[in-house]
């Protein structure tokens, strides 16, 4: 509990991730969780669940492999399971509200609903931008840049090859 309350300043934009302790349990409690989140949000998009399983996986070995491979360009590897952890953590806290409102908008299609999700997946941009502006030492710009190569690389990417298999 003292490390997800060492975490959560990240959600309101503040602190810094490569200042947070290095935790693995924290690391793969993070994981599981972001897994089985997605996996329920990712269900209740499409109508194979073994579908959404497969997209998942692919998803989260895409959203490790980018962060591996931009740690790796900034000479920062040390730091992949702070900065990991912190990627999952921030995602997870946007996915708390962001399933239910998922639900919500698939079941009633409600335009409130839209603008619901819109704001939790700007605040979810926002957050990831946050992270990589604080790891890379990049200006805000660039580090908005990342944000959106990031979500291609991993939304895009998992539901591309997803759809490939």
């Amino acid at each position: 509990m003292d490390v997800f309350k060492q975490y959560l300043p990240l959600c309101w934009l503040k602190g810094n991730p490569l200042a947070l302790p290095r935790s693995t349990a924290f690391f793969k409690a993070n994981l599981v969780f972001y897994f089985v989140v997605e996996y329920f949000m990712q269900t209740n998009m499409v109508d194979n669940p073994i579908e959404a399983f497969f997209e998942i996986s692919i998803e989260i070995m895409l959203t490790l492999t980018f962060i591996a491979l931009t740690l790796t360009l900034n000479k920062s590897l040390y730091a992949f399971i702070q900065i990991a952890t912190t990627l999952l953590f921030c995602e997870n806290a946007a996915s708390i509200p962001g399933a239910p409102v998922l639900a919500w908008l698939t079941v009633t299609e409600d335009l409130l609903s839209y603008y619901t999700f819109g704001l939790i997946v700007f605040w979810e941009f926002l957050l990831i931008a946050y992270v990589f502006k604080q790891t890379l030492s990049i200006n805000r710009a660039a580090s908005f840049v990342m944000s959106l190569l990031y979500f291609m690389a991993t939304y895009l990417g998992a539901y591309g090859l997803g759809q490939l298999i």
